[in-house]
């Protein structure tokens, strides 16, 4: 026998139950037994197909059931404190959903998107559905207002990822449904804020990597569903946090869908597990004590790898057999010289068993003994998947627009199960003199600073790009220039002052400016000092006028000829 509605609410959960008794719809379920007890009967299993009217109609037709004080959303069922827009292709929440509703309904739509704030004024409310929708992603304080919400259904979406805050505020959930979705890895702390959670489905996801402080938090959690999935290993660390569990599903059982939802294209598989030394405390674990906590199901673990362990169950298969084998790794070659504004690449090939994880990372040197070409890297440095992002087997090292930065020393890890292996790599760049910077002398005289200079690495230049290096050497280069031409100006006005004629008598000697008359060149005697200097000296003792001249003067004969002018006496300026 089945309630009419149940399908239309989309109730059962799986039937699988150990530890727990069933724990098939419970809200839906007493919800349920509240319409039961207003006058609703139960319907054989194969009416139920076509309840979902007849439940309407006798919803809208209670006298027991008060509509909501407030209005309905177009299209949608509103009765008592419950609001039903299941199934009518909404895109968005639609508004006008009244503040006191305890129950939403909003399953197999379109809805892509949360808007922030939409669920704001809804702060009574106590079970939202969501399941079957189109969401990708949760934003952190979606449900920060639903502080009084019990139940949360995001069954059959397609959330890859959940963010660390998605949940907050859910400070009274008992129940979470994430199955069905896209799930690859659960992160530290997804859960933190869901300290009151009792049961949580993870179940028909992809999650292949459960971080060990992933369900930290969960310390009332009593029902924890990892089936079907791809897991290949589980670590202690990460069940840890789960004091009050009860029940534990890691493979997957014959059950009716817990809410049900479209299924996938291709029916997910149970969980491949990965028989080695990392899954040799679980073997441990069930034989002790952690068999109380699975059903008969999941006490036979089989063994997806390696092969020679293939299907067996992981309880048969002895301790000496569950081996790890260590990473090796291998860098080709281990030192490598490139130029400014290069690329480069460098692989890093591990083996192991399991299949080592890969990780590049720059090594941070000393500062007093590093040398002035290494740094961190802060520019043009990049891995696949963004930086310190690691791959398996094969790790690539990628490198572009090399600069100074780059210079140093890597380290290429690779770690799993069995151990860590590192193997260093050296990266020198080839820089031209002119880049290469040098210290500046002291002053001559002036205080000394005994502080140790700044590595070129760690310069804030060096962090720059390639175009604001370029920039700045541009305008250093500027400034020099117009410093030249500032002494060009200069020098060639002094040399317009040299050339310019100065004032009268400016320059000139005068010889006899000292004496007690004129002087004739008769008496001017030329001397040359011990560097060869020529001058004249005027000697006072010398007549004015040259012996020849006067004789001359007194000849009778010349007397009758041409008058001859008389002896002048002149004065010299030098």
């Amino acid at each position: 026998m089945l309630f009419a509605g149940s399908q239309m609410l989309g109730t059962g959960l799986p039937t699988c139950v150990s530890g727990i008794a069933s724990h098939r719809g419970r809200t839906v379920g007493r919800l349920l037994k509240r319409l039961q007890v207003r006058g609703l009967r139960p319907v054989p299993r194969e009416m139920a197909p076509g309840a979902p009217a007849l439940l309407l109609l006798s919803l809208l037709s209670l006298p027991g059931l008060p509509p909501l004080a407030a209005g309905c959303p177009t299209a949608c069922r509103c009765y008592s404190a419950t609001v039903e827009c299941g199934a009518l292709r909404l895109r968005v929440v639609p508004p006008g959903i009244p503040p006191g509703t305890q129950t939403l309904f909003l399953q197999d739509n379109s809805i892509a998107r949360l808007e922030p704030g939409i669920l704001a004024s809804l702060a009574s409310l106590r079970h939202l559905y969501l399941h079957n929708n189109s969401l990708h992603a949760l934003e952190s304080g979606a449900f920060r207002a639903q502080s009084r919400l019990l139940e949360l259904a995001l069954t059959g979406n397609r959330l890859r990822g959940l963010r660390v805050g998605a949940f907050a505020g859910l400070a009274q959930l008992r129940v979470l449904y994430l199955a069905g979705n896209q799930l690859v890895q659960l992160l530290d702390f997804t859960f933190l804020h869901l300290q009151r959670l009792q049961e949580l489905h993870l179940q028909e996801n992809s999650i292949e990597l459960l971080e060990d402080q992933a369900l930290a938090g969960l310390s009332s959690l009593a029902l924890l569903d990892l089936s079907r999935n791809q897991l290949g290993t589980i670590s202690r660390e990460a069940l840890q946090p789960l004091a009050s569990l009860q029940v534990l599903r890691l493979t997957g059982c014959v059950s009716e869908p817990s809410l049900s939802y479209m299924p996938a294209a291709a029916p997910p598989t149970e969980n491949p597990w990965r028989c080695d030394c990392a899954l040799h405390w679980l073997g441990a674990w069930i034989k002790e004590g952690g068999q109380r906590l699975l059903s008969s199901r999941d006490k036979k673990i089989l063994c997806a790898e390696p092969p020679r362990l293939a299907l067996q169950s992981l309880l048969e298969v002895s301790g000496s057999s569950l081996i790890c084998i260590p990473p090796s790794v291998h860098v080709e070659p281990l030192e490598m010289t490139a130029n400014l504004g290069e690329d480069l690449r460098v692989a890093c090939q591990a083996s192991g068993y399991p299949q080592p994880l890969v990780t590049w990372r720059k090594v941070a040197q000393p500062r007093e003994a590093a040398p002035r070409a290494q740094a961190q890297p802060e520019a043009g440095w990049r891995r696949p998947g963004g930086l310190g992002a690691s791959d398996t087997g094969s790790g690539m090292l990628f490198l572009t627009n090399i600069t100074l930065a780059h210079a140093g020393k890597y380290e290429c890890e690779a770690s799993n199960a069995g151990g860590a292996t590192r193997v260093p790599f050296q990266l020198l760049v080839n820089v031209s003199r002119q880049q290469q910077l040098a210290p500046p002398p002291p002053p001559a005289g002036g205080p000394v600073s005994h502080e140790p200079l700044p590595e070129a690495g760690s310069m804030a230049f060096r962090a720059l790009g390639l175009a604001t290096q370029t920039a700045i050497a541009a305008a250093i280069a500027l400034l020099a220039l117009t410093a030249l031409l500032l002494a060009t100006m200069i020098c060639r006005r002094r040399r317009r002052r040299k050339k310019a004629p100065g004032p009268p008598g400016e320059g000139a000697l005068f010889v006899n400016d000292y004496s007690d008359g004129p002087c004739t060149f008769a008496q001017l005697e030329e001397l040359r000092d011990e560097r060869g200097h020529e001058m004249f000296v005027i000697d006072r003792s010398k007549p004015l006028f040259a012996e020849g001249s006067a004789e001359a003067a007194e000849a009778p004969g010349v007397s009758q000829g041409l008058p001859l002018q008389a002896p002048s006496a002149y004065e010299i300026h030098c």
